[in-house]
């Protein structure tokens, strides 16, 4: 009988440090790795959500559209577009807006890109240069959104302008 309860003892002892083990070295499956993204925002208070957008009907013929990247502009995923006018478009906030055009530069005559835009909450401006060695007007450059509540985000972006 003695032998049986230590021959007990040590097989229990044995199967507790089993479970120990086997639980000390799992390692979760499911563990996330979140890699630097692609480019660089900078947000100084408050978020502004700048969405993708299917390119605008109401454009018909001249306009220049961004993206934030040459590889979202190839997939057409658009964070910006207008008609070379008086109306721009984006989508921010949950929200599609079609916004005032102030200002715009003549980017046939330069090989710089500057607009202005305006809304009742949002102030936006688009600064770029011509990339070298393109046959089209694509452009790289930054575009900044400032809210009326005192939030803004700077974004790179890259594009065309054409008819």
């Amino acid at each position: 009988m003695k032998h049986l309860i230590i021959f007990f003892s040590a097989f229990s002892l044995i199967a507790c440090q089993k479970n120990k083990e086997t639980s000390l070295n799992v390692k979760p499956a499911d563990t996330l790795k979140i890699g630097q993204d692609s480019y660089k925002t900078e947000i100084s208070s408050g978020n502004i959500l700048v969405e993708n957008f299917t390119f605008p009907k109401e454009i018909k013929e001249c306009s220049c559209y961004f993206a934030k990247s040459k590889s979202d502009f190839e997939a057409e995923k658009f964070i910006y577009a207008d008609d070379v006018g008086k109306t721009a478009y984006m989508k921010l906030d949950g929200k599609r807006l079609s916004m005032n055009l102030l200002s715009s530069s003549d980017m046939e005559v330069d090989e710089d890109l500057n607009k202005e835009i305006e809304s009742e909450n949002y102030k936006i401006s688009v600064k770029g240069k011509k990339v070298k060695n393109e046959e089209a007007l694509l452009f790289e450059g930054t575009l900044t959104i400032e809210k009326s509540d005192g939030a803004s985000i700077t974004m790179p972006i890259y594009g065309e302008c054409g008819c």
